[in-house]
């Protein structure tokens, strides 16, 4: 099933189809990468686990209970404690998956990280901090550093300073890689918009070996297809993270030429 856009379907975005989208992302990414590092070295998967506290809008149930204070049964309380209210909502268990790329002539080394960043990534709470401490831990290593960031909505986590980014033109998705080696302050970029097709990037190994390609669009059309986001995302209503005024007109556009859902 053929995707709507050229590039980056920002509908995907919205936060009730990521986690599917960059798990499913992720591994077609590793699918890709496997035949192209054999013999010398394996593509695994690895995750971060953490709890998540949701945001407002997206607890489904709270359930509000009045305690009473006052003192029950035979136990003569010194003194009454006011009423309360307990609050109780199902919190979320994250698994944050990224892959690793290990050298097998050197005992299974880690030698690239590639991470697809998430919602909790680019927002304040464990994810956030989670993520940037993986992120110096790479950085303070002999390993290269992938990052691939899909998403237009929260604040910027890439080990790039963003000043560096934003200098070199707008974007609405942007993949830095960072080499090892010293000084780790040499960035290569993809600086994406939203009407460009996504970018094929070098993936870095151990020395002297080249870079292999990841075909970020196609990965994306694989997940796109195998999920069958076409019959399950509501492109009558506007997106979700919202887009400008001049690309929600061009979005809905897109939408109108592409050919009926099979």
């Amino acid at each position: 099933m053929a995707m709507i856009f050229p590039g980056m379907d920002p509908y995907l975005e919205h936060p009730n189809f990521w986690p599917g989208v960059h798990n499913e992302l992720i591994v077609y990414l590793r699918d890709q990468l496997r035949p192209l590092l054999a013999p010398r070295y394996i593509a695994a998967l690895d995750a971060r686990v953490y709890i998540e506290m949701p945001s407002r809008q997206f607890i489904p149930d709270v359930v509000i209970r009045k305690d009473s204070g006052r003192s029950r049964g035979g136990v003569q309380a010194v003194a009454e404690i006011d009423d309360a209210e307990t609050v109780e909502f199902l919190a979320n268990e994250i698994e944050e998956a990224y892959i690793q790329i290990l050298d097998k002539q050197s005992n299974q080394r880690v030698v690239t990280v590639i991470e697809v960043v998430s919602p909790s990534n680019k927002n304040p709470g464990e994810g956030r901090e989670l993520y940037l401490k993986k992120q110096r831990q790479v950085m303070a290593s002999d390993v290269h550093l992938v990052e691939i960031d899909l998403l237009r909505a929260g604040e910027h986590v890439l080990s790039v300073p963003e000043w560096v980014a934003r200098d070199r033109g707008p974007y609405d998705y942007l993949i830095c890689v960072n080499r090892a080696g010293r000084p780790r302050c040499r960035y290569t970029m993809y600086r994406r918009r939203l009407r460009e097709r996504l970018p094929r990037i070098g993936v870095p190994l151990a020395e002297p070996d080249p870079d292999v390609p990841l075909d970020l669009q196609a990965a994306l059309e694989r997940v796109y297809e195998m999920g069958s986001y076409r019959d399950r995302i509501r492109y009558d209503v506007p997106c979700h993270p919202p887009l400008s005024e001049e690309d929600q007109a061009w979005a809905d556009e897109q939408v109108k030429k592409a050919p009926p859902a099979e």
